[in-house]
């Protein structure tokens, strides 16, 4: 059956984009090519690895740290981390972020009835399934999901669930089960610092991953090598040159999946979804492994003992050296670096995974050596990768300090972030649903790497974004498009009088590279409106400090607009 809800624009974004595209600058499109044909500056090979960082911790060690692990960078947060040492700025990072309210029906404007099971405000997963309202529900939970991102505390753990998000993928609208799509990302929320072979275990039990890789079909009369076969060329020991299973190892493990399936009566009716294991679907016979696998033999078991395999399995795989490995490579390309040279392999993958091995599969310590050590902090890794399209936007969102206009009103607050959401996707990025299993190809497909984030398309699409919120603001519905409040960024810089400052600061916060001094002297003569005199853009800000009037606002707000403006299509803009 056709999705109607596929598409999650929001109703007349069409006549809004039109109106857009008749104010673009003219030379935006321009601007875009010459910037997308930008080459990005290699990084120089490194000699650094996992000994701690001793070298100096201040606001550029700060911003580096927060970039990687945070969505953008606001100031207040820089200013308290570079307040820090380095060992409690990463203790920090690490910590758990409260649990979030859970996301509710404010999906009114995207089904022709309302919900039988859930008023409007509350929450809808423990709701029964309704194939009609299904659709409904997963663009709620990913405005959910974007909102968490947005108003996230400063810690990594929002973006450690994009992480094993992207890792561990399924695609929501696949599943098409709006409380099981929920359950999976609260699993990885719980799980996000913990134990990766207990995530590992509860990934294959969970209902939507049962259902997004087939597993809850896989029986011993059909089996299903789906979710076997990714739960080693994906999730555990990957595909690299050490990663030695076979064909014969995926028809093995499928058939000791056999037997786990979701409970159905669950999903349509009020409660969470679970999954349980049917011994009638299950094979009984001995499934041998091959050498890679130290040729171990899983006795098949009857009854309610056959559950057991799937412990088997997993200790089986996860005491390869390679499980270890290829999960430290995986944080590597996300949180530090795209491509991993022999000299990277031997002095961070290898003593990394031996922690993570040695240590239990525990998460946390790991992160924590990775971030405290000189390799992270190493400067050729600074500004080295392309921002995702979620880190472009989100970012620049938290930087700017823009949000929602109408939080409590739920039509509004939804088309906000599906505007976003539609935004991010049009960009190659649509949260919640990966192009495949494997994720998005940026993260892991050489030779392209994070560069395939950028097209002629796509950074047009960055520039129009950014543009817009300078000028005639986000789209959010055809009756309201909402501008960033410029003056109030300019109130969290330290010395918004001062215009160096106010360049310095904007571009340490934005870019991923210092400013060159050519493109710091062209940005200041858009801010002083071509004039020589720092006061010019003193006079104005210390006039409207003494009276907010809407023409004091307005002679601020046309400086600092094509200033920001031009300092967003840099290159520089998007690496972090």
């Amino acid at each position: 059956m056709a999705n109607p809800f596929r598409d999650i624009r929001p109703p007349g974004y069409q006549k809004v984009a039109e109106r857009y595209r008749k104010v673009i600058p003219p030379d935006l499109r321009q601007s875009a090519e010459t910037l997308a044909a930008k080459p990005i500056p290699p990084r120089r090979p490194l000699s650094t690895g996992l000994e701690t960082y001793t070298g100096t911790f201040g606001e550029d060690e700060a911003a580096h740290l927060l970039k990687r692990t945070l969505f953008g960078l606001k100031k207040s947060e820089l200013r308290t981390f570079a307040a820090m040492s380095m060992a409690d700025a990463v203790e920090a990072i690490l910590q758990s972020s409260p649990i979030p309210t859970p996301p509710v029906n404010n999906y009114r404007g995207y089904n022709d009835r309302d919900d039988p099971d859930v008023p409007v405000g509350d929450s809808w997963i423990q709701a029964p399934y309704d194939v009609e309202l299904e659709g409904g529900r997963v663009i709620s939970l990913k405005g959910w999901l974007l909102k968490n991102m947005t108003q996230q505390a400063p810690t990594l753990h929002e973006k450690m669930i994009l992480f094993w998000h992207n890792l561990l993928a399924i695609q929501t609208w696949d599943v098409f089960v709006g409380k099981a799509d929920y359950q999976y990302f609260e699993m990885l929320r719980r799980n996000a610092f913990g134990n990766y072979k207990t995530m590992v275990r509860d990934l294959t039990l969970d209902p939507a991953m049962l259902l997004f890789l087939n597993g809850t079909f896989n029986n011993k009369e059909q089996p299903d090598e789906n979710y076997a076969r990714e739960l080693q060329e994906l999730f555990t020991v990957g595909k690299g040159a050490g990663s030695q299973y076979t064909e014969a190892d995926v028809s093995a493990a499928a058939r000791v999946l056999t037997g786990w399936v979701i409970n159905w009566e669950e999903a349509e009716g009020p409660g969470d979804v679970s999954s349980f294991f049917y011994p009638n679907y299950h094979d009984t016979t001995d499934k041998q492994f091959s050498a890679f696998y130290g040729n171990r033999v899983i006795a098949g078991q009857s009854g309610l003992g056959g559950a057991q395999e799937l412990d088997e399995l997993l200790e089986m795989i996860f005491d390869t050296q390679e499980a270890a490995k290829y999960i430290c490579r995986r944080l590597y390309n996300f949180f530090v670096y795209p491509e991993i040279d022999s000299t990277t392999e031997t002095n961070v993958i290898e003593p990394l995974a031996e922690q993570f091995r040695s240590g239990g599969y525990e998460i946390l310590p790991v992160l924590r050596t990775l971030f405290k050590s000189a390799h992270f902090f190493d400067v050729a890794n600074r500004g080295a990768m392309i921002k995702s399209p979620i880190d472009t936007l989100v970012g620049l969102w938290r930087t700017l300090g823009f949000a929602s206009p109408q939080p409590d009103d739920l039509s509004v607050d939804l088309n906000f972030y599906v505007s976003a959401l539609w935004n991010i996707g049009g960009q190659g990025q649509e949260l919640g649903d990966p192009p495949s299993v494997a994720g998005w190809p940026a993260y892991y497909q050489a030779p392209q790497y994070d560069k395939s984030w950028m097209t002629t398309d796509t950074i047009t699409k960055r520039a129009l974004i950014t543009d817009s919120l300078v000028w005639w603001g986000f789209w959010i519905n055809e009756n309201l498009q909402l501008p960033a409040d410029l003056i109030g960024y300019l109130e969290t810089l330290d010395a918004p009088e001062d215009p160096n400052a106010v360049l310095m600061e904007s571009a340490q916060l934005m870019l991923g590279i210092p400013l060159d001094e050519a493109s710091r002297n062209e940005l200041k003569t858009i801010l002083l409106s071509g004039q020589s005199s720092d006061y010019y853009w003193t006079d104005a800000w210390t006039a409207y400090q003494a009276d907010p009037s809407d023409s004091n606002r307005t002679v601020v707000e046309n400086r600092l607009k094509p200033t920001l403006q031009a300092l967003m299509q840099l290159g520089e803009f998007q690496l972090m």
